[in-house]
């Protein structure tokens, strides 16, 4: 699964020009971190000073959401080739020499944003920028860099390949995208090589239309795909909750979890959860939020109380909360006068309901 990173960056640096060229670098990136060896530096400078690289990268690497390495490139793949986990997930990674003549795009091009990084940087310090992805350098646009710019979440990451190859050959690729997230980039601007699917995935009658051919599946619906679709889900649901006080984090998350499977909707489709503004401090709720990277909403009663095409109104809500509905009522307001898709669905603590963002639909 992929998510969006914390926008921070690392700077190293191990040589007296990388420490110059790191300060050039940082009175143009004010969000950066600088990192320098201690040898280089008094200890009242206000740099991170380090003993050894590639000890204290293992504390941090992750912790930034791009790298800047003024260095040479043998001794990155050296301190970084035990800490590389997936094109997913790992930071941008972007290489400069200690006199600025080069910056290279090292590693996570298009989803860390190490080519964008890259650009950047060479503006900032007048280097070469050096980006080696095919699809770049070919003037083709990467659909995992569209993804990422249209917030959709890259489901299985391994079938980016195959579409971005037959980008580069110019083949055909299918493409179904009910909610027009890619449509009118794709369409517009690829010679031809994308053509709309007109399957209808939410018939399961028409999921055989989809063809072993590549293709890109843009919807939250659910479905028996095969490995050579892309899936994106797009930020299209929205998730009410009501909760007993004190409900565990486990019981809340896990009647959430049911409701979507149950409904054939995909978990990476929702944008945001929501709920009272009485439940703020409520701590399994927040720890929900926090652990599936889903941002909280919250809304006052007067707000719950003026929703309309409530389902499943309750008296005891209302006699206890002051409002009849609590999980309805806030998944509409937080879809923006969404649809109601799956009503109330109750356990003994937790309340449930889904509402669709009302993107416009093209069948």
């Amino acid at each position: 699964m992929v998510f969006p990173k914390l926008h921070k960056l690392a700077i190293w640096a191990v040589t007296p020009n990388g420490v110059k060229l790191a300060d050039r670098l940082a009175d143009s990136l004010p969000e950066a971190d600088i990192f320098v060896s201690r040898k280089l530096v008094d200890k009242k400078s206000s740099h991170i000073q380090f003993e050894k690289l590639s000890a204290i990268l293992e504390e941090k690497f992750a912790q930034y959401s791009g790298h800047i390495f003024i260095m040479s490139t043998g001794i990155v793949v050296r301190v970084l080739a035990s800490l590389i986990q997936s094109k997913t997930g790992d930071p941008a990674v972007v290489v400069v020499d200690d006199l600025g003549i080069h910056a290279i795009s090292f590693l996570s091009g298009h989803i860390g944003g190490a080519n964008e990084l890259t650009y950047k940087i060479a503006d900032i310090v007048k280097a070469n920028p050096v980006i080696t992805t095919a699809t770049d350098i070919n003037g083709v646009p990467a659909i995992d860099v569209l993804a990422i710019q249209n917030d959709l979440v890259i489901e299985n990451p391994g079938a980016i390949k195959t579409v971005n190859m037959a980008l580069l050959r110019r083949e055909k690729i299918w493409l179904h995208d009910p909610f027009n997230f890619l449509t009118p980039s794709l369409l517009g601007s690829t010679s031809g090589v994308f053509r709309k699917s007109t399957c209808n995935i939410r018939k399961p009658s028409q999921q055989s239309v989809i063809t072993n051919e590549p293709f890109v599946y843009v919807d939250d619906v659910l479905g028996e795909l095969p490995s050579n679709v892309l899936i994106l889900r797009p930020p299209t649901l929205v998730a009410g909750i009501g909760c007993n006080r004190g409900t565990d984090a486990r019981e809340i998350r896990t009647h959430l979890k049911d409701v979507l499977e149950s409904h054939g909707l995909a978990s990476n489709s929702l944008k945001y959860l929501a709920s009272i503004d009485v439940k703020n401090d409520e701590t399994g709720l927040i720890a929900v939020s926090n652990s599936i990277g889903k941002p909280l909403v919250f809304f006052t009663r007067e707000e719950l109380n003026q929703v309309k095409g409530i389902k499943n109104p309750s008296s005891v809500v209302e006699k206890h909360v002051g409002v009849k509905s609590v999980c309805e009522a806030a998944a509409i307001l937080a879809s923006r006068d969404g649809t109601l898709i799956v009503p109330k669905q109750s356990t003994r603590n937790v309340t449930v309901a889904i509402a669709r963002i009302n993107f416009s639909l093209s069948e």
